[in-house]
C-alpha cells in the first residue's frame, strides 16, 4: 500500500476535480452478543470468530487481507487511519479487534470498534449511490450467514443512538476553496447543518479542516431509508458544488490576477521546496487544485495532487522509507516526494 495510490484516489469519476471521494459505512452488531463497550473479552473474541468466518470467501470482498490490530505496530495503525481505512478509535489497541481490507482498498471492515461490525465502501469522485450499492452487497452476504441485532420498531441496533435505524453513514470529501476565499463558506455550510447534515474535517469526526477539504455526511440514520439518505446527501452536495462553481466564476471575474498569483506561487513552492510541513502541502495543493479547475494550469492532474496530499502524511512517509523519522527528517522527505511527483506530472503533461 505504501508505494501505491489507492484506486479511490485516482481522480476519476464524476466531479473528481472537486470531490475527492464518496464513502458509505454501515454499522451492525451480532444478535445475542453484548455491544463492544459492554462486552467481556470472551464476548469480543466470539464476535471476532463469527465475523471472520462470515467474511471468509465473500464475493464482494474478492481477495482481501484479514489483520488483527494487535499484530500491527502504532505506525501501521496510523497508516491505515491516514488511508481512511480505519478510524482513530479503531487504531487504539484493544483485544479482539481486526481490520479486513480488499486488495483494491475500496472496501474495508472494522471488527469490534464501537460496533461489532463496521464496513465501508469508498470510491473516487462524486457517486454516493454506487458506493452504497457496493457495501450493501457485502452487507447482504454477511446477513445470510448470521443474525444481526435488529428491532422492527427501531431498525438495526447500534452502540451510538445516532447510528440506530439504517446504521448508515454516507459522506463526501469535497474541496471548497472558492467558497472559503469569497467568504461564503459559513453561510453555505450552516445551511447544510439546518438540513440535518454534518460537516467535519479531513479525517471525519473530531478532525480539523485542512486544504479546504470538508467531509459532508448525514447526521442521523433513523427515520429514513438507506436510499433516501444516500439520495438526500447526493442532492445537497450537488447544490454545494453549484455554490462553489458560482464562487469560482466570481473569482475569475473579480480577482483573476490575484488567484493566478496564488496558484503559481503555490506551484513554485511545491516545485522547489526542500523542507515542507503537512499543513503547507495541504494548503499549497488546494491552491493548485483550484488553478487546475479554473484552467490556469494543466501541468498536474487531480491524481497527482491527491498523491501529494496522501503520500505526505507522516506514517505514509515513514512506511515508504521503511523506517521511523524525526519531524525535520519527515519534512525533508516530504519535500523530496512532492518534487518527484510534480516532476513526473510535468513529464506526463508534456508527453500528452
Amino acid at each position: 500500500m505504501a508505494g501505491n495510490l489507492s484506486p479511490w484516489l485516482e481522480g476519476c469519476g464524476a466531479n473528481a476535480e472537486s470531490v475527492v471521494s464518496s464513502r458509505v459505512r454501515l454499522a451492525r452488531n451480532i444478535e445475542g452478543i453484548p455491544f463492544a463497550h459492554r462486552a467481556r473479552p470472551e464476548d469480543l473474541e466470539e464476535a471476532l470468530a463469527k465475523l471472520r468466518e462470515a467474511l471468509d470467501g465473500t464475493g464482494s470482498l474478492e481477495s482481501e487481507d484479514f489483520v488483527l490490530m494487535t499484530d500491527l505496530d502504532d505506525l501501521d495503525r496510523q497508516f491505515l487511519v491516514e488511508r481512511h481505512l480505519i478510524s482513530h478509535e479503531h487504531a487504539q489497541t484493544s483485544p479482539a479487534r481486526a481490520v479486513v481490507v480488499s486488495r483494491d482498498e475500496m472496501i474495508s471492515v472494522m471488527i469490534n470498534e464501537e460496533d461489532h461490525l463496521r464496513m465501508q465502501s469508498i470510491q473516487s469522485g462524486f457517486d454516493v449511490t454506487d458506493a452504497w450499492k457496493r457495501v450493501d452487497g457485502l452487507d447482504d452476504e454477511i446477513d445470510k450467514k448470521m443474525e444481526y441485532a435488529f428491532s422492527y420498531e427501531w431498525g438495526y441496533l447500534t452502540a451510538c443512538p445516532t447510528n440506530t435505524g439504517t446504521g448508515l453513514r454516507a459522506s463526501v470529501l469535497v474541496h471548497l476553496p472558492a467558497l472559503v476565499t469569497t467568504g461564503q463558506k459559513d453561510k453555505v455550510l450552516n445551511g447544510i447543518g439546518q438540513m440535518g447534515l454534518a460537516v467535519r474535517g479531513f479525517y471525519g469526526e473530531g478532525s480539523e479542516v485542512m486544504g479546504n477539504l470538508f467531509q459532508i455526511s448525514n447526521r442521523t440514520a433513523l427515520g429514513s431509508s438507506e436510499i433516501d439518505i444516500v439520495q438526500g446527501l447526493q442532492k445537497v452536495v450537488g447544490q454545494v458544488l453549484e455554490f462553489e462553481s458560482r464562487a469560482r466564476e466570481i473569482l475569475l471575474r473579480d480577482a483573476r490576477s490575484r488567484i493566478e498569483d496564488k496558484v503559481w506561487r503555490a506551484y513554485g513552492i511545491l516545485k522547489y521546496c526542500r523542507k515542507v510541513k503537512l499543513q503547507e502541502v495541504m494548503s499549497l495543493t488546494s491552491a493548485v487544485r483550484l488553478g487546475l479547475c479554473l484552467g490556469m494550469t494543466d501541468s498536474v492532474s487531480v491524481a497527482g495532487l491527491n498523491s501529494m496530499v496522501f503520500m505526505s502524511q507522516p506514517a505514509h512517509l515513514q512506511k515508504r522509507a521503511g523506517r521511523r523519522m524525526a519531524t525535520e527528517e519527515r519534512e525533508i522527505a516530504r519535500a523530496d516526494m512532492v518534487r518527484r511527483i510534480l516532476a513526473e506530472e510535468e513529464t506526463r503533461a508534456s508527453a500528452g
